[in-house]
């Protein structure tokens, strides 16, 4: 039995053509292979993907996926058959369920029509690709080494290939305007998509763009500037159809990343390959339930460190940790808060053993950044809120007070 919140499986694809200045993600670049093309051994990167998912196996038990994600890095660098491959390995240790949504992340200058078709041959049904952009001068300023011509080709090659396609963008960009966003956006939803990630830019530690920020060299909207283009935002995609259902993410009705969904609603998930991090429930789900005792992995960030060791030991695991009911509770309501949805105030006491103080849910309440509804059993972030949400986790992370038994619901409504 499982998790209700969903199983997935993350397959972390470390390689990429060139490292962005802004990105903090486990990506490295490779030169010399001998395609031309690729630096590393890809059948001995899949030997070890096939291992690591067995040794994954081994502590969760039996379950059904629901989704299969290939994130990284450039999964679209991966050759088809490699991808095929993994996905047959996770089918033959955890059973796909019909219907299953499997995503491959893709940059535009990656995209070839030949190879999507190899990819939706696989079995991949989703592609999520990082546009980021639709002006040039901008992809140069981002470190993109696609142009908008090419981005444009890789929607079509996706939308004419795959079931569903999603495509990123980041705004709140250095030196952008309301007005310059408001243009690029309503340009990216004439594409009529059905998913888009919508992203500001922040300033992650050890990337350029910190080290150009320090220097002054680099400046981003201040925070009431950055609550405008958020605002802009919701109201565009609202009124195309695609309302928020996350912080950054945005859709029409059903065609929410359900993958993603398995992690904001505190489901469990296995993490394969340099630098993935998972979330299982060992052996089986206690009782039926969430409750079961709760593990969180790493695996080394290094991809031919990584390689060796699941060579030397069956895996490449770093952090194999139980997670402490107070932990889980903290991590379960930062998710949860994230969502439109709300966070399930019955899941939190299931999971944590806890639940929020009354007295922080009715200080917040009145002012304006949460709501309690569906009679007290979900809580979600509202207004200004939804701007504040590590705040939010704070405040009522403090208030936290044991869960009574059968009555797991908010204290007020």
């Amino acid at each position: 039995m499982q998790d209700r919140a969903g199983f997935g499986v993350y397959v972390h694809w470390p390689f990429c053509a060139q490292k962005c200045p802004y990105c903090d993600f486990n990506s490295h670049v490779r030169f010399g292979g001998n395609d031309g093309r690729s630096g590393w051994d890809e059948q001995r990167f899949l030997n070890a993907y096939r291992s690591e998912l067995r040794y994954l196996r081994d502590r969760t038990g039996p379950r059904v996926t629901k989704s299969v994600f290939f994130g990284g890095g450039t999964p679209s660098l991966m050759q088809p058959e490699t991808v095929a491959a993994i996905l047959e390995e996770i089918g033959e240790l955890w059973p796909i369920e019909a219907g299953a949504e499997v995503t491959l992340e893709a940059n535009p200058g990656s995209v070839e029509a030949g190879r999507f078709k190899g990819y939706r041959e696989s079995g991949v049904n989703r592609v999520s690709i990082g546009v980021q952009s639709l002006r040039d001068d901008q992809l140069k300023a981002l470190g993109r080494i696609h142009s908008v011509a090419e981005a444009r080709r890789a929607l079509e090659i996706a939308c004419s290939t795959f079931e569903r396609t999603s495509f990123d963008l980041i705004y709140a960009r250095s030196g952008q305007t309301l007005e310059s966003w408001k243009a690029e956006l309503a340009e990216a939803l004439q594409f009529g998509p059905t998913h888009l990630s919508l992203y500001q830019l922040t300033i992650e530690p050890g990337t350029v763009f910190e080290k150009l920020f320090r220097a002054g060299k680099l400046t981003v909207p201040d925070g009431d500037l950055a609550a405008e283009f958020y605002s802009l935002t919701e109201d565009m995609t609202a009124a195309a159809g695609l309302p928020a259902y996350e912080v950054s993410n945005y859709a029409k009705p059903e065609q929410e990343s359900r993958h993603n969904l398995t992690y904001w609603r505190y489901g469990e998930y296995v993490g394969v390959g340099p630098g993935a991090h998972g979330r299982i429930l060992e052996g089986g789900v206690s009782g039926g339930s969430a409750a079961g005792q709760r593990f969180g992995t790493e695996t080394e960030k290094l991809p031919e460190t990584w390689a060796g060791l699941v060579e030397t030991q069956g895996h490449g695991l770093t952090v194999y940790e139980g997670i402490g009911r107070s932990e889980a509770a903290d991590e379960i309501l930062l998710m949860g808060l994230r969502l439109r949805e709300g966070l399930d105030l019955s899941r939190l006491a299931e999971i944590g053993g806890v639940r929020p103080g009354a007295a922080a849910i009715d200080r917040l309440a009145q002012q304006g950044v949460i709501e309690v509804f569906e009679d007290g059993r979900r809580l979600k972030a509202i207004g200004d809120g939804r701007l504040l949400i590590d705040e939010l986790v704070l405040q009522l992370s403090s208030s936290f007070e044991p869960a009574v038994s059968g009555h797991a619901s908010a204290p007020c409504s």
